[in-house]
């Protein structure tokens, strides 16, 4: 069928009533509503500018400063539904705040790592046990994974980390001690952080 006979199609067949959209559109909320995950967030303030945090029903899902609202939300997942709840997440949002006063410097908050790969998560899993006010190497975190070879994707790894500082990809460092890189708000950000924790005094 060719774009001219499905035309003269439409307008024989003529609109849908409004009353069948309508209620094709509240069947098709209601089945959103009931399948898609919620995803709850909350903004506080910190060192490093507004801070946004998501949560799904498994623990925390993404963490993102340095962006706008739009952005932060524009990063979550497509499919899921968000709602801003404060109340949910203070918890969370209160182990963070003691972190930036100087007062929790460790956090032991569930995390939601599912949408990325084993290794992935292997790597992340691992940074997370660097103890406060110590740096590892790329190279530290590839031989505790045992992959000794694998700095580079280490750093690809902890490049794509969706809950900085919860998991303190912040604490790895380059193989010649230098800061490397850091995707969480940039070299300013990881020097902050650094500094909060002591593990960097200059």
């Amino acid at each position: 069928m060719n774009d001219q006979q499905v035309k003269h199609l439409a307008e024989a067949i003529g609109s849908p009533p409004e009353a069948a959209v309508a209620e094709s559109r509240r069947r098709v909320q209601g089945w959103f509503a009931q399948t898609a995950p919620l995803l709850r967030w909350d903004v506080i303030e910190s060192p490093l500018g507004p801070l946004y945090v998501a949560v799904s029903d498994r623990g925390v899902y993404h963490v993102d400063f340095g962006v706008s609202q739009a952005d932060f939300l524009g990063r979550l997942d497509p499919l899921a539904r968000t709602e801003h709840d404060p109340a949910a997440l203070a918890p969370i949002t209160a182990q963070l705040q003691a972190y930036f006063a100087g007062s929790r410097l460790q956090m032991d908050l569930p995390l939601d790592l599912d949408r990325l790969t084993p290794f992935q998560q292997g790597v992340l899993l691992t940074a997370r046990r660097i103890p406060v006010g110590t740096v590892w190497t790329y190279g530290q975190v590839a031989r505790a994974i045992g992959n000794p070879r694998a700095s580079r994707a280490v750093g690809q790894a902890l490049g794509r980390n969706p809950v900085p500082i919860i998991v303190p990809c912040h604490r790895v460092v380059a193989n010649d001690m230098s800061l490397g890189g850091y995707s969480g708000g940039g070299l300013t950000s990881k020097r902050l952080l650094l500094h909060l924790e002591g593990a960097l005094l200059a």
